[in-house]
């Protein structure tokens, strides 16, 4: 299965100078669990990804913190993966930078999304009940007598 079947397109943004609060509340109203950060120091329309942050990182930071803007809470390194990657490649890159989500990107280098182990493991479970259901119909066609089944041509 390859990334581009499960991952969340669009990113919804924010930038370093946005206050935590503004970045929980816009979490909260879109419920998503992370959001990409921008520089906001960039030329209009050239924004650039520079960090992401999460509801993880807002809930460690905690909101009375002097380090109350998002800049201050992001995790400043992006780990990316392409689209058309294998979404165990996808799994690999989140282990080896210990993360649980990665930027999507496509064939341009363009950002395009974001996949959580979350999307990976239910399009993995979407796979398996698929399978189980191809499995169940071939044990209830066989065990009625309707057939010989074949497997493999």
């Amino acid at each position: 299965m390859r990334v581009d079947r499960v991952y969340t397109r669009g990113v919804l943004c924010t930038t370093r100078s946005a206050s935590m609060s503004e970045a929980a509340a816009a979490m909260r109203r879109f419920k998503v669990g992370a959001l990409l950060v921008m520089d906001d120091k960039s030329p209009a329309g050239a924004a650039l990804p520079i960090g992401i942050i999460t509801d993880r990182d807002l809930a460690l930071e905690g909101f009375a913190s002097e380090s109350s803007t998002v800049g201050a809470a992001m995790t400043p390194v992006l780990a990316t993966v392409h689209e058309d990657a294998d979404i165990h490649e996808a799994l690999e890159v989140m282990r080896a930078h210990g993360v649980r989500r990665l930027i999507v990107r496509d064939a341009a280098n363009k950002v395009c999304g974001i996949v959580s182990i979350d999307d990976i493991v239910d399009g993995l479970a979407a796979d398996l009940r698929s399978a189980a259901l191809v499995l169940k119909g071939d044990i209830k066609r066989d065990s009625a007598g309707l057939g010989e089944m074949i497997i493999g041509g």
